[in-house]
């Protein structure tokens, strides 16, 4: 699901320090990398990738067609606008602090343009033993069954070290992103899952603040066939106090973690009062082995 064998993996930012090391994590995850893109940087290599000063060169030349982002928030807007210009489809923004309003500029882009962009603020996107784009520990993660999707990037991490200790191994994890705004909802993923054949199972990472999670409930009841749990964080979060993320913030009822359960129950989606309950929520669905 959304990244697969003729992924060719673009890196924005790749002489950065973050960029560079996390680079050379993606090529020892078998991940295609085939390009890396900073301005004035064109000629150079970077863990023997090639680095062009444009997108549209890098395509041009490598056949990329998808890109993952490690560039200061204040350029990601123009970078992203570049990026889908130069045709592709495939888009993680991981920076932290990019301004609401080029989000909402960029999520518009993209649906306009057919193109899938999770971020920013996400620790990206991993298919076991395949590869991943972004900042996943891959040491975690094992093939499997289960499809995460996660607004919290170190949850994503826990839960997946828990189903891989239970022997159930993961299909896709998808950090969706943890901001106010992100580029793709958590109903869009959903449906990537239902359709996706390697997922028999999904587990929603969410937290209070927000409405993703409501609308999900809504999305399950009428589309999803799967069995789904859900853990939400954030269950003694006080009212009006943001809580680590800038989405996690409840404003009277809406975004409870009370309200979030009860619209997830109503739909039948398990729900787990902690991680280590995903063990055994796999052990009862059959979703263990490969």
């Amino acid at each position: 699901m959304l990244l697969d064998e003729n992924t060719r993996v673009l890196v924005q930012g790749i002489t950065g320090r973050i960029g560079s090391i996390q680079t050379k994590y993606m090529l020892e995850y078998h991940t295609n990398v085939v390009a890396g893109v900073t301005p004035g940087k064109g000629g150079m290599r970077v863990h023997s990738v090639p680095v062009f000063d444009t997108v549209q060169e890098a395509v041009k030349e490598t056949g990329a067609n998808a890109s993952v982002f490690f560039v200061p928030a204040p350029g990601v807007l123009d970078a992203f606008y570049e990026t889908v210009d130069a045709g592709i489809r495939l888009i993680v923004v991981v920076p932290e602090h990019v301004p609401v309003h080029d989000v909402m500029k960029m999520k518009e882009y993209a649906k306009e343009k057919g193109v899938v962009a999770l971020g920013p603020t996400t620790p990206g996107l991993l298919v076991p033993n395949l590869g991943k784009m972004g900042i996943m520990p891959a040491s975690l993660f094992r093939p499997g069954r289960v499809g995460i999707v996660s607004r919290s990037g170190t949850l994503s991490y826990e839960f997946a070290g828990i189903l891989s200790d239970h022997g159930a191994g993961q299909s896709t994890v998808v950090g969706m992103g943890a901001d106010p705004v992100v580029l793709t909802n958590l109903v869009e993923i959903l449906r990537l899952f239902e359709e996706d054949p390697k997922t028999e199972g999904i587990i929603i990472v969410g937290e209070v603040g927000g409405e993703q999670e409501e609308m999900a409930a809504a999305y399950i009841k009428a589309h999803v066939t799967k069995p789904v749990a859900a853990y939400i964080a954030g269950r003694l979060s006080p009212q009006g106090k943001r809580m680590g993320h800038a989405g996690a913030m409840i404003r009277g009822e809406k975004g409870s973690w009370d309200g979030k359960v009860a619209a997830f129950r109503e739909v039948g989606v398990d729900i787990l009062r902690s991680p280590i309950e995903a063990g055994q929520w796999v052990k009862a669905k059959g979703l263990t082995g490969a």
